[in-house]
């Protein structure tokens, strides 16, 4: 077990997000082609199951001070954390004007919960309920200032799930009359594109941020 998260490279942030993608790809493979229109709900429940053991566990083993919280102790705050970040992600949809229906609240929750785990769930483990962590990872400020690796490997797939949704809920509107334009196809797509490309750029930014202290160091 590592001492600490600052050991982090950008090999090891790169190789738990293959992992998580593996999760993202097991769920689809298991949907099949065309759920996510054809079943939405069946298409994110498979996404939620497959992805959340995964994300827990990689970054309850990627913990800060793991001397002092346990591996299980992590996974314990990553549970806690994702019925909580869906509800604040199904709050925000709502008031951005997700529909309300008894037709969408299923779908709704599994894709609030998915949000989750994209966005609360990694800091949950690794941070618990550090305030000022909460807030660092959360600012957009971390990519133009000096930061801990673990920030840029949360921070980077959490706002690109975010950017990617909203991105993605723009053709919904939109007098095209096309299925994918249902709630939350459209906008699942975006979140989960939006995440995938967080998850490549954080390992740069975290080579990056290793060859500036080596710089400064010498």
């Amino acid at each position: 077990m590592r001492a600490s998260v600052t050991e982090i490279s950008a090999f090891t942030a790169a190789a738990a997000h293959v992992l998580c993608f593996a999760g993202l790809a097991v769920a689809h493979s298991l949907a099949g082609p065309g759920a996510p229109v054809s079943d939405p709900a069946r298409a994110l429940r498979l996404l939620v199951v497959c992805e959340a053991p995964v994300i827990i566990a990689v970054f309850s083993y990627l913990r800060r001070d793991p001397k002092s919280c346990s591996f299980f102790k992590a996974a314990a705050r990553g549970l806690i954390g994702l019925p909580v970040g869906a509800f604040f992600n199904a709050f925000g949809a709502i008031v951005l004007g997700a529909p309300v229906g008894i037709k969408y609240w299923m779908v709704t929750i599994y894709w609030s919960l998915l949000m989750s785990l994209f966005t609360f769930v990694p800091a949950a483990c690794v941070f618990g309920v550090s305030k000022i962590d909460w807030q660092t990872v959360l600012c957009h400020s971390i990519y133009f200032t000096p930061t801990d690796v673990e920030n840029y490997m949360i921070s980077a797939p959490c706002h690109g799930a975010v950017l990617g949704a909203w991105l993605g809920a723009w053709p919904m509107p939109l007098d095209w009359e096309r299925p994918w334009q249902e709630w939350p196809i459209c906008v699942t797509y975006g979140a989960v594109a939006g995440h995938l490309v967080g998850m490549a750029v954080s390992p740069v930014l975290i080579a990056v941020h290793k060859r500036r202290v080596r710089a400064k160091a010498d």
